[in-house]
């Protein structure tokens, strides 16, 4: 089986565990610092603070700028749920804006026209490995005076003009094990603003700045070390990770028919977290079937849009319409595009994919 993501956990990551194990400090402590300033640095940012998920982070992050109730932040319906949920949980409200058809991502030129008095920040999801339209993006929220956060959790490394995800506001990374680097479970805020930074490390563990003396409310979002010491072995090894993920969307890209395969703007440099095509004519589900009994794994990333799902519509009174987002839906396609795939497995789902679509 071509499994549609692999994680490469080598004996790096397992003496790292094992050296923790034998100090002592398993939670939250030496290697969390490292972990965190070699993750700045990673991002070209002064400030990372380490919280227990991608989920966590977002949340933190929202909370450090002071969104809560009565407050919008404007955001994209075609990503994972909890871009939007991390919104809720502040009290806040999320105003969806429909995707660029092209890139998946946030559409800059519909964003001024959500913006309300409420309207509070922009959260840009760079789905799939690709950054949204930063340089857009951050030119309406300074117009508006407004704050990005940006759910960079699929985007480790990625860039627009050389600045990486993460450092054109504050960013939020997922750790998750099918990212394109793990801790386990983790997720990362970064910030080049020394308050912000602040607020998410007293949030992020019971509203302390001294030990027992509680500011304010806070959370256990911590991060151990366990999870710090697989996530610093897998951060040396990011970039070689990456490469391998671009070197075989060029594959496919090069070599996949009758699919819309994944672009890669000018000045961008994309990671390929997924390698998601569109698939015409209402075929997607037909493909996907196909491609699973060739012994091919593939992912619907997602196949309800936020603004579609039932908590939204029933629950939250959700009732628009944003057709790029629903077309998404009935045609991304995500295909293996994971760094331990061989030149074999490669050429297996390019055949698999276009036997099909020439039969179609």
């Amino acid at each position: 089986m071509i499994s549609i993501a692999k994680p490469l956990i080598g004996d790096e990551e397992k003496r790292a565990v094992l050296e923790v194990l034998d100090s002592g400090m398993l939670a939250q402590g030496p290697r969390v610092k490292a972990f965190e300033e070699a993750f700045a640095a990673l991002c070209g940012v002064q400030h990372a603070i380490a919280t227990s998920s991608g989920t966590t982070a977002l949340h933190v992050a929202l909370l450090a700028y002071g969104i809560g109730p009565g407050d919008e932040v404007i955001t994209s319906p075609f990503t994972f749920v909890a871009s939007a949920n991390s919104v809720l949980f502040t009290g806040a409200r999320p105003v969806f804006v429909d995707i660029d058809p092209t890139t998946f991502n946030l559409d800059p030129a519909l964003i001024e026209a959500a913006i309300t008095p409420r309207t509070k920040a922009i959260l840009p999801v760079h789905l799939f490995g690709l950054m949204a339209d930063m340089d857009a993006i951050q030119a309406i929220a300074d117009k508006y005076g407004l704050a990005v956060i940006e759910d960079a959790c699929q985007s480790h490394g990625a860039a627009l003009h050389g600045k990486r995800a993460g450092a054109w506001g504050t960013g939020t990374f997922s750790l998750y094990p099918t990212k394109n680097m793990t801790s386990a479970e983790g997720g990362m805020i970064t910030t080049n603003d020394a308050r912000i930074a602040e607020n998410c490390q007293v949030i992020r563990q019971h509203g302390m700045r001294r030990r027992y003396y509680h500011d304010e409310l806070g959370f256990n979002f911590r991060m151990t070390d366990v999870h710090a010491a697989i996530g610093l072995a897998q951060l040396h090894k990011l970039e070689q990770f990456n490469a391998a993920r671009i070197a075989n969307a060029r594959y496919l890209n090069a070599n996949l028919r009758g699919v819309g395969v994944p672009i890669t703007p000018e000045g961008y440099t994309h990671v390929f977290h997924q390698y998601t095509i569109r698939v015409p004519d209402g075929r997607r589900d037909a493909l996907a079937e196909h491609l699973e009994a060739n012994g091919i794994g593939t992912g619907v990333y997602y196949p309800v849009a936020i603004h579609q799902q039932t908590y939204y519509t029933r629950q939250l009174g959700y009732n628009q319409r944003l057709p790029e987002a629903e077309r998404a839906t009935q045609e991304a396609l995500s295909l293996p595009v994971h760094p331990a795939l061989t030149q074999a497995a490669l050429e297996t789902i390019v055949a698999s994919v276009n036997g099909f679509m020439e039969r179609a």
